[in-house]
């Protein structure tokens, strides 16, 4: 009877693969990078549960080596990401469209974070808050709304060795603020795989040009 049920228990864990699934949550990348723990509460967290931001693993790894101590950071759209760069960076600024989000956001962020909230309509205010500063940004993040028209404008705020960061790279909606980058003299690297929460891969890209801050 044992040896039976033994037996059955071997054709069940086989035909619905749960070897795979246990051997993952027991020992594998997943779980070194947090994916499970990022899944189950639906957040971008690591495997400490410490914030991360809700990029591909690769770019993460990627910037996680980097000393970053004396850059200036512009985002757009804030979330644990913000967190994420502001214990990495001196000082950041960023411009979030969701005003119930901003509050939330409000009560988190630390001193060194500059967190206004602009309300979104296509090609305005949102998109040129980064207008009014010139050359001051070591890394633009676009990873918030309107984004082929923030891509247009972030350019005069880039510092000279400045690159830009634009996360689901690998979206067609985005091919015209990209394609401005590309014709205004950048490189673009993609960092591909996945990253928290998601169970699918996308990209998260770096525009960049020579003499760059991150050393590409």
């Amino acid at each position: 009877m044992l040896k039976l049920l033994k037996n059955a228990l071997k054709f069940i864990f086989k035909e619905l693969d749960l070897l795979s699934l246990l051997s993952l949550k027991r020992s594998s990348a997943l779980v070194d990078y947090g994916w499970f723990r990022s899944f189950q509460q639906g957040r971008p967290i690591n495997q400490d549960g410490d914030p991360i931001p809700w990029y591909t693993y690769p770019i993460i790894r990627f910037l996680e080596k980097k000393d970053m101590n004396d850059f200036t950071i512009f985002e757009y759209g804030a979330g644990n990401s913000t967190l994420w760069w502001a214990a990495r960076v001196s000082a950041i600024y960023v411009c979030e469209h969701d005003p119930e989000w901003y509050k939330i956001m409000e009560n988190k962020v630390p001193a060194k974070v500059v967190l206004k909230q602009i309300d979104l309509t296509e090609a305005g205010k949102y998109c040129q808050e980064i207008s009014q500063h010139k050359d001051k940004f070591n890394i633009i993040v676009v990873d918030g709304r309107d984004r082929n028209n923030c891509l247009r404008n972030c350019l005069p705020a880039l510092t000279k060795d400045g690159v830009v960061i634009l996360d689901n790279s690998e979206r067609d909606s985005y091919k015209e603020g990209i394609d401005y980058l590309l014709q205004n003299g950048f490189r673009r690297i993609d960092f591909e795989g996945m990253g928290p929460v998601n169970p699918s891969a996308w990209s998260t890209s770096i525009f960049y040009k020579d003499g760059n801050c991150l050393g590409i």
